[in-house]
């Protein structure tokens, strides 16, 4: 028979000291985020730790509230290769955007088939017969309502470092990478592209191509490269190629617009602060000039 009165089950073993019990009595710990950040705030104004790491920590309790449609770069923008285009397209392609990654489409763009990694292509030179789509990673796609931090976590499971954002109807709205997540905690990652003042504002590359600073003077850059540069309203004056980059696109360049602006295309590398920090400045391709003369171009 069984007894109708079991004896207690034992609680879980208390680990804490007599001394942590009397100060977490008489200093509860915050019970929401808003208590949790207070909190931050008060180590960092008693030196416990410094303003970024309060900024970074906040951010973290921040990106639950965050998707990856918050965070995504937009179809018009992506940069992409068709898998039927010969190789000097492609590498045209590479070398202007600078990005590692790029989404594959066969037929129409939004026919996705794989993820081509930049160095991949260096394998050609071994072999040139090589078709490119032996090449291709498969494509991980994500809706656009997916949180962030749980996408952040598929990346570091599956080592994907891009994936393919969709709507609510299945087609596709963008991408996001890895550094689009992580920029969303320690902010903008510096990269190569965040040269020391004292190495100069105009850079010539080896492909005849220059890198020039979005505040570069106006005047400086047009003497560097040679040519008059003058935007599409001409009693409008601007000290910065940067300012004028903005005011000829009609708003806060991002990273991979591209604009035909006085014989030249313009290659945004990289910005910060909401300002352009690099652009990439070369000659047009020969058939860049007589569909998007003068206008941004899509990514």
């Amino acid at each position: 028979m069984s007894d109708p009165y079991p004896a207690r089950l034992p609680d879980r073993e208390d680990k804490r000291t007599f001394l942590q019990k009397v100060v977490e009595f008489i200093h509860p710990g915050p019970d929401s985020r808003a208590e949790l950040i207070g909190v931050l705030a008060d180590a960092q104004d008693n030196a416990v730790i410094d303003p970024e790491a309060r900024t970074m920590m906040e951010r973290i309790l921040h990106l639950s509230d965050l998707t990856v449609g918050d965070v995504m770069v937009p179809t018009p923008r992506m940069d992409m290769l068709h898998i039927d285009a010969p190789l000097d397209a492609l590498l045209q392609v590479v070398i202007s955007t600078a990005h590692s990654r790029f989404p594959v489409y066969e037929g129409e763009r939004e026919n996705i088939i794989g993820i081509l990694i930049a160095k991949d292509l260096l394998k050609l030179q071994r072999t040139p017969g090589l078709p490119v789509r032996s090449l291709l990673r498969p494509a991980t796609f994500v809706p656009e309502t997916k949180a962030l931090n749980d996408l952040l976590r598929d990346f570091r499971s599956n080592r994907n470092h891009m994936a393919i954002v969709i709507d609510e109807f299945g087609r596709v709205a963008g991408l996001a990478t890895i550094e689009d997540v992580l920029e969303e905690i320690v902010g903008e990652i510096e990269d190569e592209f965040d040269l020391p003042e004292d190495e100069g504002d105009i850079l010539p590359m080896g492909d005849q191509t220059y890198r020039v600073r979005g505040d570069a003077p106006i005047e400086r850059v047009a003497e560097a490269l040679g040519v008059a540069i003058v935007g599409s309203d001409p009693d409008l004056c601007f000290d910065t190629i940067g300012g004028l980059v903005a005011h000829e696109v009609g708003h806060v360049p991002k990273r991979g617009e591209q604009l035909q602006l006085c014989g030249l295309q313009w290659v945004v590398l990289h910005t910060k602060g909401g300002a352009v920090r690099w652009f990439k400045v070369a000659a047009p391709a020969p058939d860049a000039g007589a569909t998007h003369a003068d206008t941004p171009l899509a990514g």
